[in-house]
Formats: structure tokens, sequence, C-alpha cells
């Protein structure tokens, strides 16, 4: 079935006649605007506009479909937007998207709260990065920039990857064979522990090595566990090694649970984004949820200054 927004969009790029044009009357990205125009076309089966430098001119079918349905559609966005009026209070919706870890972490204890509609996305940061873009997403948590014109960043907190291990490891045992400066016996004595790892992301473990030991380990984790809190609940069980985020785990150090092992001898550090588009039709939404990330991200950090 023909998506609504695909006809709102090739109604756009007729009656600004081009694609930027379009995207800016509809507050999404330019690649937006394209996906939504070659969906329709491969839905119709023929070809509604010829690209003339920046220029789109619509062809023959496309006026004859622009003739049918462009009445249609004015009547329609009038009674969406007359109705919505019509309402005690219109209640508008943000999609946000993150890792599932760093949800659980900040944002999911004040979702109750919130004075507006929240659709959380959970997946990797390249196809957040993506959808953001095309305007799938409003917000999206990421450690990692993308290169897209359309989209900012602003820097909000960091993180350590960091090694962490369950409270009865012998991390005086560590600590003796690391003073000896020697890497292949440090790398030996971690490889003979019990490791924890998460399904199909090894990220945090392998820059964590590489960057330590000049390689990637030679090694798979004895237990791989759905995410990163899990890891840590199953650290505080009392055995075992995973490296992790620090934030992640910050309470569980200070009561004990689990040990803060090894920060490294080179430290990895990542900066945490808000990603954005550059124009949105949420902007009090998105400062609501930053507002909320700063104040967790806060309290974490001053648990571990104490």
């Amino acid at each position: 079935m023909v998506n609504l927004e695909w006809y709102r969009t090739f109604k756009a790029i007729y009656r600004t006649g081009t694609l930027t044009g379009a995207a800016d009357a509809l507050f999404i990205s330019q690649p937006g605007v394209s996906l939504h125009l070659s969906s329709l076309e491969a839905y119709v089966g023929y070809k509604l506009f010829d690209r003339t430098g920046r220029k789109m001119i619509p062809t023959e079918r496309g006026k004859v479909l622009y003739n049918a349905i462009a009445d249609a559609l004015t009547k329609l966005e009038d009674v969406e937007m007359n109705f919505q009026r019509s309402t005690e209070k219109h209640t508008p919706t943000i999609s946000v998207g993150m890792c599932f870890e760093t949800f659980q972490i900040t944002l999911e204890q004040y979702v109750s709260k919130l004075p507006f509609n929240l659709i959380i996305n959970f997946g990797e940061y390249p196809e957040m990065l993506d959808q953001l873009d095309k305007g799938i997403l409003d917000l999206i948590i990421t450690p990692k920039k993308g290169i897209s014109g359309t989209i900012e960043h602003e820097a909000f907190s960091s993180e350590n990857i960091v090694l962490v291990g369950g409270k009865d490891v012998d991390k005086e045992a560590f600590k003796k064979v690391h003073r000896t400066k020697n890497k292949e016996k440090t790398e030996q004595w971690l490889k003979q522990q019990k490791w924890y790892g998460t399904t199909g992301d090894m990220e945090h473990l392998f820059s964590f090595w590489t960057l330590n030991f000049g390689k990637k380990p030679a090694f798979r984790p004895n237990y791989i566990v759905p995410n990163l809190n899990s890891i840590v609940r199953c650290l505080s069980g009392g055995t075992g090694l995973a490296v992790i985020p620090d934030f992640l785990c910050y309470s569980e150090i200070e009561s004990g649970h689990i040990q803060l092992i090894w920060e490294g001898d080179k430290k990895v550090t990542n900066t945490l984004y808000f990603g954005t588009r550059k124009k949105t039709t949420h902007q009090e939404e998105i400062e609501h949820i930053k507002v909320l990330f700063r104040k967790v991200m806060g309290k974490i950090r001053q648990g571990k200054a104490k």
C-alpha cells in the first residue's frame, strides 16, 4: 500500500520545483525527499520528474498524477489541521535512537512523565545516523559523528572504555603482573580469565585491546549475553571480566558489586553526542530530552567523584 507521505513529498517537489525546496517545506532531509520520490516512482511504475540541473521538471505522467491527487491531499491536510485544532491538546511525537543500555541507564526512568509521545529505536550507530538524516529519527545519542550536512552534533558527555571484573576476581594478582610492565605476561593473565561479551558486538573489547596490546584479542568470550547491562548483572555474581563503558557500571563499582580492574595504560575515551537535523519541528521536545540526559549524566559523574 502506498505511503501517504510519498504523496506529500511529491506535491512539495511539484510546487517548489527542487528537492531542496521540498525538504525545507517538509522539515526533512533532502535524502529523505529523494527516498520518498524514488519509492513513489517505483510504486506507480513510471518516472514523475525529469531532473534538469537542480530543477525538477514534472513529466506528463507526473502532471496527471498531481492533478489527480492535489485537491484530495489539500482537503486531507485541512481536515488534519482542523482536527488537531479542535482537540484540547495536540500531543507531538518524537523518535529517538540510542543503544539499549543507554536507554535503561538514562531515559527509561522518565518516560512515564514525558509531556509528549516518544518512540525509542535501538540499532547500530551508522543505521541511526542514516535514519536521522532521512527524517525517520528526530534525535540520536551516539559516540560517532556523521558527515551529512543536514545533521549537527552537540557534545554533552564522554565515556571511558574500561576493564571491569566481578568482586571475586583477584585484582591484586593482576596488579602484580601489570607492574612487571611485561605486556605478554599481562595479556596472558587476562586471557586465562573467564570473559563476558554481547551478541555480535566486540567493538569495545577490540578497541581497548588493540590500543593497549597493539593487536586484536586472540580469544572469544566464554559467555555471550544479550546486552552490556546483562554483563554488569552477571559480573555481580562474583567472577569474570569484561570491557564496557564506565558510565554503565559506576553505581555497581561504588557499591562493591564489581571492581574496576584496569583503565588501560592508554585510555579509550569516546565523546557522546546529541545528533539532530538542523531543521526540525520538534525543537522543544528535543531540548526536553537533552535536559534529562545532562541531568542523569551529571549525577553519574558526581557519584564517580565521591
